[in-house]
């Protein structure tokens, strides 16, 4: 998979040249033997990197078993060790179906008389070339943290200068062997051995393991500063499989959310919060304490004792990690049907026969083939556990995205206003449109077929105040104000006008019904929230 590092590297460069530190995963034992038998002879022949370049065949593919392959430490180590002006800027670098991402960093020499005054280095992570550019913005941004994090040891007590003292002296230990202890020793390299004693080599390794697996990276450099890092595409694949979540997707969720949103965590509160660093926002544990799938954005605020701007922060930090997701606070009115892209796993099957023993998984997602509310599935005269077991049903479907939520969206199309039946012609003029006023709204194909000239306005609508067809002004009144604000234009749901103009649903409803032969209606995802199913 194209997020997967293929291999993570540590380079310096100081006066005394360039140097391959380390870097993982290793050569494998075959590449070590044929480096082994090209080995030059005579150990005190001077091998100049130039020559070395000019040598060096040229494949096609340096990937092998997801790993990378076929580039010489020496190589490596002229390629990342760029001059001090490159220096704090992003490093990319392609080579062949290889990429290159890191970010050289400048140290300067903590001793005043110190022959050797600055050093850089560059850990340097190798992807997929044909890796998304998201994907590349994120490997980038955790070099540079971990340069940080270096930077700050360095400084503090000279951390990076004892590691890479000790992964010279290896590699230099194991370069001057005698070819007897090369027969003896033969099943170990230079890497092996630093990575049993360097805790710098060890967090490398931890956090290219981590990469690979959760794509959560915790590390404790030097056991003293952290380093927190999450990739979103691969993160977000533990609650989602298959489904890429780039960092764009997410922003644009944030700027699609509103104070009537909600979130719905998708890990236990106990443990959001026992995974927390000690040095977390108390803001954030707050939150996620009184977090629930009951209450909006705006109520959350309210009981936590934060700001909405505070909310809406840290909303998208448990998005980014994959933490929480965005809904619509659960009540009666909310309607769903199964998600697009429902993904039924035999594991997921188990952990629903888990917490719902008497019921069937495919049974549920069969009643919401078709779109239906929870008002419709409830029974006014049931227990309330009942009616809890319901409520849970509901969250554990949205956790595992198993259900998307629809929303009522409401277009104004002007028509003819008689109680009688209407001859209008087609839009060519070759064909009459009978069109027929009754109990049922106009559906979008018909009200598209009426010619412009019929069509009349909101002022129109009072000429038709008689005995026969009552509409009082007020409502007239209010068409006329949610016409004017954009309400009516087929780009904002029920829920959303309810929040906008703080009014009850009953009376959205009592417009659309007096007015059902002019505002049509449609159900679809809210924007927001559809961000986070992938499309068929």
């Amino acid at each position: 998979m194209e997020i997967n590092p293929l291999s993570i590297i540590l380079v310096k460069s100081d006066s005394k040249g360039d140097r391959m530190l380390f870097r993982y995963p290793h050569a494998t034992n075959q590449e070590r033997v044929s480096n082994q038998r090209i080995k030059r002879k005579n150990p005190y022949l001077l091998m100049i990197n130039e020559d070395h370049l000019q040598s060096m065949p040229c494949p096609t593919s340096n990937i092998r078993d997801g790993n990378l392959t076929g580039l010489p430490d020496e190589v490596l180590s002229t390629l990342f060790a760029v001059k001090s002006e490159l220096c704090q800027m992003k490093f990319e670098l392609k080579v062949n179906n290889v990429r290159f991402v890191g970010h050289p960093t400048l140290l300067s020499s903590r001793k005043v008389k110190e022959v050797n005054p600055s050093m850089l280095f560059n850990v340097v992570f190798a992807l997929q070339a044909q890796a998304n550019h998201s994907v590349v913005k994120c490997y980038y941004d955790l070099s540079k943290r971990l340069g940080i994090a270096l930077r700050h040891e360095e400084r503090r007590c000279g951390f990076l200068s004892s590691e890479i003292k000790f992964m010279v002296s290896t590699h230099d230990e194991i370069a001057t062997r005698t070819e007897d202890e090369e027969e003896t020793l033969s099943d170990k390299s230079a890497y092996e051995i630093i990575l049993k004693t360097s805790s710098l080599a060890q967090d490398l390794k931890s956090a290219y393991d981590s990469l690979c697996t959760s794509g959560v990276v915790n590390l404790m450099v030097n056991k003293w500063i952290q380093v927190n890092f999450c990739l979103p595409q691969r993160v977000h694949q533990s609650h989602k499989p298959g489904f890429i979540m780039n960092p764009e997707i997410i922003d644009r969720c944030l700027r699609c959310l509103r104070p009537y949103h909600g979130i719905l965590l998708l890990i236990e509160p106990r443990k959001l919060l026992d995974s927390l660093p000690d040095d977390a926002s108390p803001a954030l544990r707050r939150l996620i304490k009184m977090c629930s799938p009951l209450i909006s954005l705006q109520t959350l605020a309210a009981d936590a004792d934060l700001s909405l701007s505070q909310v809406f922060q840290l909303t998208g930090h448990l998005l980014y990690w994959a933490k929480a997701t965005v809904i619509y606070p659960i009540c009666e009115n909310n309607v769903y049907v199964v998600a697009p892209d429902a993904n039924i796993e035999d594991k997921l099957i188990v952990k629903f026969k888990k917490l719902f023993p008497d019921l069937s998984l495919y049974e549920v997602l069969s009643e919401f083939s078709l779109s239906m509310s929870i008002s419709q599935k409830s029974n006014p005269l049931n227990e309330p556990q009942e009616q809890k077991q319901l409520v849970d049903l509901i969250i554990w479907l949205l956790k595992n995205h198993l259900l998307l939520q629809l929303h009522t969206y409401i277009q104004y199309l002007p028509l003819p206003l008689d109680t009688s039946e209407s001859e209008t012609k087609s839009q060519d003029g070759s064909s009459p449109v009978t069109c027929i006023e009754n109990e049922t709204s106009w559906t979008l194909d018909n009200a598209l077929n009426i010619r412009l000239n019929t069509v009349r306005s909101i002022d129109e609508i009072y000429e038709y105040r008689t005995d026969k067809f009552p509409i009082p002004s007020e409502d007239i009144m209010m068409l006329d104000k949610f016409c004017k604000l954009g309400y009516f234009n087929g780009g904002h749901h029920i829920e959303e006008i309810m929040y906008l103009e703080n009014i009850r649903r009953s009376q959205v409803l009592q417009i659309l019904d007096k007015f059902r032969h002019i505002l049509v209606t449609s159900e679809h995802e809210d924007p927001a929230i559809a961000l986070f199913y992938s499309q068929p």
